[in-house]
């Protein structure tokens, strides 16, 4: 059977930079991915692009690409990557003057279309989220490097799929599973043990053969039927499990039905089955018809920001707080900031013997429209207090003018108002179809599917949640996901019915005021909440502490519950 072997060697614009050669050196590979855009990243690159007009892509890639295309040439890698950006004309031109320098006969393809900036001239940037056909018309006229601007990050799989395999935009089960190993691959690392839950389980330090210090990068086997079995190259750090897999297919969700352009994914019938060590099987998948719009992401500058951490030392820390609150308000009144935000947090302990361990944090942050409103306004009142405050005042940076932040919102068009292109080595441009209206599906909700029984009643014990459960965390504009799953069917017959949404909203007080949405997936043994809000304008925004949030589903771990004995 003819199997595609996709691997990926970046999860963000800033990832393990000699990761590229380290996959093209590894092992055996048809295509390497690499996955370089983000919410906040279209926001860098948008600000990069006022400075440059010529910039808007990220650089990294052709400082990795300089070291290892002669390598990925000699091994006949193909590379797709989402790299370009703002900008993927102008890095297929950079990749194509790099592999003149170096004597390397490379094609290079690119796509377009994504940039619908005319449309919204109030935002920085605005991008359709194309799907994965224009990135196989580049492929099945011979491109040897691939770049695109703002496709979803699954595209970079479901593109080599297609066309290795000549899928029909309506096998909708086989685009689902490409879809499936995108998502698990998109993240890089976090698929091979990067960031999950059960890391120290048993083994100090991640110990017992699995190397957490440097955990290789994915890759996936996928078939021509859609099913594919996620590894790792030979000998490389970290480990694949049916954990890492759930984990992974879990971020940055939400209900059971994952859209995206070319297909709507359900990740309710996705199936994992160990494999062998290192080896996961993902199949089962199913597909429907993709939405008839597209998603756009838009950014623009939201304002300015700044501020600044009093450090609160000893006794009375809310009294110290209280009064340097007082003082600020006072100096703040004559020209007050848009919003102002407190926040004390207690990292102090009674008799302590550091002085650090003795010391709490009490977080001012500001935001206005207006750059001198919040530079003046923090700056100078800050500092002002140093003789006049309270004992032993100090503060962990002194402020500075204030710092732009950005927004993120979504909008959407109908798929055929985007002029989806392919722009071929020769230079030949093909536009790449829109799915007819007949072709497509509006999303509706999923019904509630069945729960096993819960288990029967017996001893329990107070205990945090993370000892029978997994979970992982992430952001969606303004909403974060946390997605919790069991490792066993009996841990999963009490999450089940433990963890509501009520629960979820006791644990987590920040969610209480909320809307909070529960989707249930018993075939991976997973609960996926959705809390609408949490991030405010989105990460660039720096809304709250763990402004992605990341650490959100650890944070639900640590809280503790009754759960039952047998189970602990």
């Amino acid at each position: 059977m003819t199997v595609l072997r996709i691997g990926n060697a970046s999860g963000f614009y800033g990832d393990r930079f000699d990761a590229l050669r380290e996959m093209l050196a590894g092992g055996e590979l048809d295509v390497l991915t690499g996955d370089y855009l983000a919410e906040l990243t279209m926001l860098i690159l948008g600000r990069d692009r006022l400075k440059d007009p010529a910039a808007g892509y990220a650089r990294t890639f052709l400082r990795q690409l300089e070291e290892s295309l002669g390598l990925a040439h000699e091994r006949g890698v193909r590379i797709v990557t989402n790299a370009g950006g703002l900008n993927p004309a102008g890095l297929a031109d950079a990749v194509r003057q790099l592999a003149e320098q170096l004597g390397i006969p490379v094609r290079v393809a690119h796509v377009e279309g994504d940039d619908l900036g005319p449309r919204y001239p109030d935002s920085l940037t605005a991008h359709a989220y194309l799907g994965g056909f224009g990135i196989a018309a580049c492929l099945r006229e011979g491109a040897d490097v691939v770049v695109t601007g703002r496709v979803t990050d699954a595209a970079l799989v479901t593109g080599p799929a297609v066309a290795r395999f000549g899928w029909r935009p309506t096998q909708y089960d086989r685009l689902a599973g490409a879809v499936v190993a995108g998502h698990v691959l998109e993240c890089g690392t976090q698929a091979t043990g990067g960031n999950y839950a059960f890391f120290a389980d048993g083994r100090p330090g991640g110990g017992a053969g699995r190397d957490l210090r440097r955990p290789g990068f994915p890759l996936a086997e996928i078939h021509e039927d859609g099913s594919c079995v996620i590894t790792k190259h030979p000998g490389t750090g970290g480990f694949v499990d049916v954990g890492t897999v759930t984990a992974q297919l879990l971020y940055e969700t939400a209900g059971a039905r994952y859209a995206g352009p070319d297909v709507t994914a359900r990740l309710d019938t996705v199936r994992l089955a160990q494999d062998g060590p290192d080896r996961v099987r993902i199949h089962g998948v199913r597909g429907e018809a993709p939405p008839p719009a597209l998603k756009v992401g838009r950014t623009r500058l939201g304002g300015f920001r700044n501020e600044v951490v009093f450090v609160l030392t000893g006794l009375d820390i809310e009294a110290k707080a209280a009064l340097v609150r007082e003082q600020m308000a006072d100096a703040l009144a004559t020209s007050p900031p848009q919003d102002v935000r407190w926040e004390l947090v207690r990292t102090d302990r009674p008799d302590a013997d550091t002085e650090e361990t003795a010391s709490a944090l009490l977080r001012l942050v500001v935001r206005d429209p207006e750059q001198a409103v919040v530079g003046r306004a923090l700056s100078g009142a800050a500092v002002e207090l140093a003789l006049a405050s309270y004992p032993g005042f100090h503060v962990l940076a002194p402020p500075g003018k204030g710092a732009a932040y950005g927004v993120f919102e979504a909008a959407y068009v109908p798929q055929d108002d985007v002029e989806h292109v392919a722009v071929l080595p020769d230079g030949r441009r093909l536009s790449v179809p829109a799915p007819s209206a007949a072709g497509t599906r509006v999303l509706e909700p999923v019904a509630e599917p069945a729960l096993p029984e819960p288990p029967p009643a017996g001893p329990v014990r107070r205990a945090p949640l993370g000892l029978v459960a997994g979970a992982r965390s992430g952001d969606k504009g303004s909403d974060a996901n946390v997605g919790v799953w069991a490792r066993t069917d009996e841990a999963w017959r009490w999450l089940a019915h433990e963890l509501t949404v009520d629960r979820f909203r006791e644990l987590l007080p920040e969610s209480r005021p909320l809307t909070v949405t529960r989707h249930a997936l018993p075939g991976l043994r997973a609960l996926n909440f959705v809390v609408e809000g949490l991030l405010g304008a989105g990460v660039a925004a720096q809304h709250r502490f763990d402004p992605q949030a990341k650490a959100l589903g650890e944070w639900l771990r640590s809280r503790c519950l009754d759960i039952p004995e047998a189970l602990l």
